[in-house]
This record gives structure tokens, sequence and C-alpha cells, in this order.
């Protein structure tokens, strides 16, 4: 007898599969196609002609340079900050009990859940206050908020599946906190924490809400997406510029999927 799951799906559900996977995806096919359109004024479909141009003139943008280089390093520092803070709370949540445990979890993973302008403006309300300017180090700071919440969920899952009898047996052989880490530990959480690490880097660099009211006069490479099309020059190089986004962001998500996918055999779970 054939078992449920290698049944067939009905063909109105493949339908309707298909159709929601185009919705989400056909936009994202079309950024594609106007990089390439010889049109700069218009988004006129079918385009009028291809042609490579625009990814010349791209390069050759001091500002598209400029806001890609912010992003980089933004998002690069706002994933370090992440996996140190998300790293430690994942360990006291997971690996311990105290009083307010839940509600600790709770509070770390809230930035998240709330709108990104409830973040932005609390934040923009507390630098003001503590009359913090607009810089660098507000953006990543920003940026961290929720990166934090990225590293922590995939860190505390991990760690909830390291069997305690691991670090207890480490222990007893004589070796010091460090080197129970060092050996025990990041071995069984190593590739969480790169996934989590990937993705904290793809959400913070392609962030706009929380980056416009902690960014200043700065631009951020999606800030200077956005202002580009409410003020358009070029419109291919904009459509350009969001092709490199997507693959900047896409290459990360994908790895941390596979890593995640894979890391489900944790030494000691279990036992």
């Amino acid at each position: 007898m054939r078992s449920d799951r290698s049944a067939s799906a009905p063909m109105g559900l493949k339908i309707a599969a298909a159709a929601g996977l185009l919705f989400l995806h056909v936009p994202i096919l079309l950024i594609f196609l106007y990089a390439f359109t010889t049109e700069e004024k218009s988004y006129q479909f079918p385009p009028p002609g291809y042609t490579l141009k625009w990814l010349a003139v791209a390069w050759d943008r001091p500002d598209v340079w400029a806001a890609l280089g912010l992003s980089v390093r933004v998002a690069s520092i706002a994933t370090a900050v992440a996996l140190v803070l998300g790293t430690l709370c994942a360990a006291a949540v997971s690996q311990t009990r105290f009083f307010g445990r839940e509600t600790i979890s709770l509070l770390v993973i809230l930035p998240i859940a709330l709108p990104g302008i409830i973040t932005g403006i609390a934040l923009r309300s507390a630098f003001s206050f503590a009359e913090i300017p607009f810089s660098f180090w507000t953006i990543v700071l920003g940026h961290a908020t929720f990166c934090v919440v990225v590293v922590y969920n995939n860190a505390v899952a991990r760690f909830r599946r390291v069997s305690g009898s691991l670090i207890e047996a480490s222990m007893d052989l004589g070796a010091d906190g460090f080197q129970t880490f060092r050996y025990v530990i990041l071995p069984n959480i190593g590739t969480a924490l790169l996934a989590g690490g990937m993705l904290a880097f793809a959400l913070s660099f392609d962030e706009v809400i929380v980056t416009t009211f902690t960014a200043g006069q700065q631009q951020t490479l999606p800030i200077w997406m956005l202002e580009e099309l409410v003020r358009p020059r070029q419109r291919p190089v904009t459509n350009v510029v969001a092709m490199l986004v997507v693959l900047v962001t896409l290459l990360p998500i994908l790895a941390a999927y596979y890593l995640t996918r894979e890391g489900d055999q944790v030494a000691g779970a279990g036992k």
C-alpha cells in the first residue's frame, strides 16, 4: 500500500503553489530584466533592447561604492557584535536556571518582533536623549538590536541539543572553561553560529527602516537605492545595484539554510 507521503499532491494544490512562487519571485526577475534594458527613464515592458553598459556605469559611480562600503562595514561589525552577545545570551538561557530566565529570553527576541519603525523611533529618541550624534556607530547599534536575535535563536536551539554530560566529562578530565568551550561546545554549535552570522549579515546589509532613524546624513546601499527611486537619474543603475543586493543577501541565506539542515547531528545529543 502506498504511503500518504508518497501520494501525488492534488492538481489544485500544485497550481496554488506555483502561483504563490510566481507572485513572490516574478518581481525579483523583473529587477534583473530591467538591469539590462536600453531604456533609462521608464520601465517599459518588454524592454526595447538589452545592453551591458549599465554594469559599467554602476561600476564607475563613486556614490554606489561609498554606499556599498558603508553597508558592508556596518553589517560586518553588527554581525560580530551579535555573534558575541547572542552566543553569551544563548549559553546563559539554555545552560543555566535562574529566576526570570523566560522573561530574559522574551526581552532578547523582542526587538525583532516589534515593527521596525518602533525600534527606529526608540533608538532615535534614546540617542537624542543621550546627546549621541548620529554616526557610523549609531547605525551599527541599531542593526545589532535585531542581529543579536538572529544569532540567539540559532545558538539557543543548538545549545539545548548539546548534552550536559559532555561538558561535565570535559571538566572531570581537567579541562578549564576555555578549553571546554573550544574543544567541546564550539564544534557542536559552530554551524549554528555560522548560519546565524550569515543571516544577521544579510538582514543588516539590506535594512532600511531602522537605518533611516539612526543614520543621520549617511547613506547605506538600501537608503541610496530608495533615494534614487524617488529622484531617478539612471533607472537601470538602480536595478543593477538591486541585483547586487539580491545576490549578496541570497548567498548567505542559502548557505545558512544548508548549514542548519546538515547540522542536525550533535555529539552527545539525547544522552
